[in-house]
């Protein structure tokens, strides 16, 4: 092959005219640290350059074949390395970047790292400490390896790898099964014919990641929410104070007493906490027995959005708004996928222009600052908290904690609140990623500054609305019928102003009944809130008042009332079945008794015409008669002393037989008339 000179503008030239092209090895470009290197790999490295150093250094006659020649001639001759030792070191070093470190082995190579290797007579591996030589493990193996693994390691139960071994065992290396007094017994192989635990275990750690083994034995769910890796912030996703909340709902960890009777304990409340994302301010908050539901988080949004003076002057707590400024709506608020989905929260999103997000099932960790809060919380206040739950509850000999609970709902309500204010003002977040122009202002990273900081410098996401309009939204909606007997909704009949000046109910009786749109509070069912078209969004409708029954009831009550009735029909409805069977057969045999006993002075010879054209005068002497019959004829007869009752007979007895031929008779004289 010709070889020619050639000057580097020359070569640029060719790559320009694209008459040369360049060639990428798969060596290019290592990037090694040379710091925590093995000294075997060091000494190689410097081995290999020790040969071709002053070589490499002489140029551009090494570039030059027959200068080159004679340079590793020299090396030859002085025995210091092979030529094929010193090609192969200048290859590596001028394929890999011209460093020191191109010289290194490669023993990333070594081993065929990722392949199985191939079975043999011999025993792979390290030998045994025992007598025994074990077996190589085949692709068959490996077989039974996954199988067993999957069977009895990848499951919920949670097995240890070496039960997991155990059972691979016995399924699949049994040399005998027998029985003996109706036990089973089973002979496994031989030592020598069985894979060890060692290569049971070795083969598990090759095949599966760690992500698989906490998946396959946690579940999908557990392994998002408790072992994946955390490589976001819930911070940097949002551009100020309003852009995000987060609610969440928790149990409190303590016993509380009734308002109206210090004897009774009423259990454990619920607490809600809204925050804002931004500054992890805590904007909103409920405390109470609703929830987790709807009406629980439903409060807490309204909390969020109202003064927060006038909220803390009803517990006798009294601050400025400057030391909880919060009283708006936010863009976008994140909750859980049961209580922002169990009711129509697309009015909650049309009226008050929210975007709602629902993280996803089993995942708290989307809700990762106000889930934190809930610990922070219960740690600050539990040592001084009367019935606070203690981690042995339950335990043998522990106290029992419901029996120390003090305080009320009020009371409690009244340290969360200290607790919030506390939390806003002090809580210093050394985590907290500031920008670039919160560092140049040296804004304090608590959650009362950056607030205010955010509200000068980023505000725009909070918005401000009637306490009215937003209660009006929170609740949930759906529609009611217009019937004539009122506005009808879950069996309970309602009237309003408008329904009456319209003539609704009348217009319902006379043409058809309708749907209207209304929002209801399921804890005050004697009010619904119809829907109308102007600035007032609704109209006030109560209860009729013979729907007595379902005032101050709340939803469950009524529904469970409704339920009882129900299912008292049903209980009832087989003995009803019955008694209505029996009451058809005797009508039956009434009837049956009149079809069959004809009148024996019947005369068949009287034509239809004649049958039906004397009935008028059929009915004056058959009413003659009943008259006759009917008549009272009072008589004081009896007095029963020991029951006071006064018993009455007619004056005289007559004979059924006697009474019935008079009226036959009295018939026959009629017909006679007639014919005469």
């Amino acid at each position: 092959m010709l070889r020619l000179l050639l000057k580097v503008k020359d070569i640029h030239q060719g790559f320009i005219e694209n008459s040369y092209s360049k060639f990428e090895s798969d060596h290019t470009n290592i990037l090694i640290n040379h710091i925590n290197l093995p000294e075997g790999m060091k000494q190689k490295r410097d081995t290999a350059w020790a040969i071709i150093k002053n070589l490499v250094n002489d140029e551009p006659s090494i570039y030059k074949k027959k200068e080159r020649g004679q340079l590793i001639n020299e090396l030859v001759n002085n025995k210091v390395c092979t030529k094929m030792t010193a090609y192969k070191y200048l290859r590596k070093y001028w394929q890999r970047g011209k460093t020191m470190n191109s010289l290194l082995p490669d023993y990333s190579n070594s081993g065929g790292k990722g392949r199985n290797k191939k079975s043999g007579t011999l025993k792979r591996g390290k030998p045994r400490t025992t007598n025994s030589v074990g077996i190589n493990v085949t692709d068959e193996t490996r077989e039974i390896f996954r199988k067993s693994i999957k069977r009895y390691y990848f499951t919920s139960k949670r097995n240890s790898l070496s039960f997991a071994y155990k059972m691979m065992i016995k399924e699949f290396y049994a040399d005998e099964v027998r029985y003996e007094n109706g036990t089973k017994y089973i002979v496994i192989q031989d030592e020598n014919k069985i894979p060890s635990l060692r290569q049971f275990r070795y083969w598990h750690n090759k095949e599966f990641g760690i992500e698989q083994k906490i998946v396959s034995r946690e579940g999908e769910k557990k392994f998002e929410r408790d072992h994946r890796a955390i490589l976001g912030s819930s911070t940097y996703e949002v551009m100020g104070p309003g852009s995000r909340y987060q609610i969440d709902a928790t149990i409190g960890n303590v016993y509380l007493v009734s308002s109206f009777n210090s004897d009774y304990i009423v259990g454990k409340p619920i607490i809600y906490f809204v925050v804002d994302v931004y500054t992890h301010m805590i904007t909103g908050m409920y405390i109470g027995f609703e929830g987790p539901s709807w009406a629980g988080m439903m409060m807490a949004i309204a909390n969020a959005a109202s003064d927060k003076k006038e909220y803390c002057s009803r517990y006798g707590i009294e601050i400025s708004n400057e030391m909880w400024p919060s009283a708006h709506l936010p863009e976008i608020i994140l909750g859980d996928r049961g209580e922002l989905e169990g009711y129509n929260v697309n009015s909650l999103i049309e009226g008050l222009d929210l975007v709602v997000e629902n993280n996803p099932a089993f995942r708290p960790d989307w809700k990762g600052i106000v889930e934190k809060l809930f610990d922070t919380s219960q740690s600050k206040i539990k040592p001084f908290l009367p019935g606070y739950i203690q981690s042995d509850f339950r335990e043998r000999g522990a106290s029992d904690y419901r029996l120390e609970a003090k305080l009320t709902i009020d009371q409690y309500t009244k340290i969360l609140i200290n607790f919030v204010l506390f939390y806003n003002k002090n809580h210093y977040m050394k985590d907290y990623l500031r920008d670039e122009q919160m560092i140049r202002e040296n804004v304090k990273p608590t959650p009362l500054k950056l607030w205010n900081w955010g509200i000068k410098n980023r505000a725009g996401k909070l918005r401000k609305e009637h306490p009215n309009t937003i209660k009006f939204y929170l609740l949930p909606r759906d529609t009611a019928t217009v019937t004539s007997k009122g506005i009808k909704f879950k069996n309970r009949l309602f009237s309003c102003e408008t329904a009456i000046k319209e003539s609704w109910f009348v217009q319902a009786r006379t043409k058809k009944s309708w749907t209207v749109d209304i929002s209801y509070d399921p804890r005050n069912m004697d009010i619904i809130y119809l829907h109308i078209n102007d600035k007032s969004l609704f109209e006030s409708c109560f209860l009729l008042d013979h729907q007595e029954r379902y005032k101050n009831k709340v939803l469950e009550e009524i529904e469970q009332l409704l339920m009882i009735e129900q299912n008292t029909y049903k209980i009832e409805s087989h003995s009803l079945l019955q008694e209505e069977i029996n009451f058809y057969s005797k009508i039956e045999g009434i009837v049956d008794e009149a079809i069959k006993t004809p009148n024996q002075d019947e005369n068949n010879k009287i034509t239809k015409t004649e049958k039906i054209k004397n009935i008028r005068e059929n009915r004056e002497v058959e009413k003659s008669l009943r008259r006759e019959y009917e008549a009272f004829q009072i008589g004081v007869t009896e007095i029963d002393n020991d029951k006071n009752i006064i018993s009455f007979a007619p004056s005289e007895q007559k004979d059924e037989k006697t009474e019935t031929s008079t009226i036959m008779e009295l018939f026959k004289k009629q017909r006679r008339k007639k014919k005469e």
